[in-house]
């Protein structure tokens, strides 16, 4: 494989990656879901300064950048709910920072390759697990709490 051929690979693992869907399509959240919302846009913050970064590289060899085009099964994420949907991103994300591993040892002499590919393979990393992390959060928040509404009483309690 050559290694343009790499980046562009490299471009199309981040730039089609559940987490720039749901980034750019603006789907809807519950409220204190700040720190998931936070999470994913630092997540896509650093998959957008990668691509751009591996676009350039391309630019500059002269090579066409691949066209974003989501996969049609994601705009039926929007009827779900942004919690439910992480267990999606992070588990694409332990996919990509393998394939970004594979690309990194494919690179062979091309430096700017190999870096940018090792780079999105610890940004994977490190992205799954701060989102594994607030994902226990919320959901130890939520262990234990009675739905609103509902006036749970212990059996002792009640009359």
């Amino acid at each position: 494989m050559a290694t343009t051929d790499l980046l562009v690979q490299l471009l199309r693992t981040l730039e089609f990656s559940p987490a720039m869907y749901l980034a750019e399509s603006g789907i809807w959240s519950y409220p204190g879901d700040e720190a998931l919302k936070s999470a994913l846009a630092d997540l896509v913050g650093d998959q957008k300064s990668i691509s751009a970064r591996a676009g350039a590289i391309l630019e500059n060899r002269e090579v066409s950048l691949p066209r974003v085009a989501y996969p049609l099964s994601y705009t039926a994420w929007h009827d779900l709910d942004l919690r439910y949907l992480m267990t999606r991103v992070i588990d694409r994300l332990r996919g990509q920072a393998a394939e970004c591993d594979a690309l990194a040892a494919a690179a062979g002499d091309d430096a700017a390759a190999a870096e940018l590919a090792t780079e999105a393979m610890h940004s994977a990393r490190r992205h799954a697990d701060a989102l594994e992390q607030s994902v226990a959060r919320l959901r130890s928040g939520l262990q234990g709490a009675a739905p609103a509404g509902t006036g749970s009483v212990t059996p002792s309690t009640a009359s």
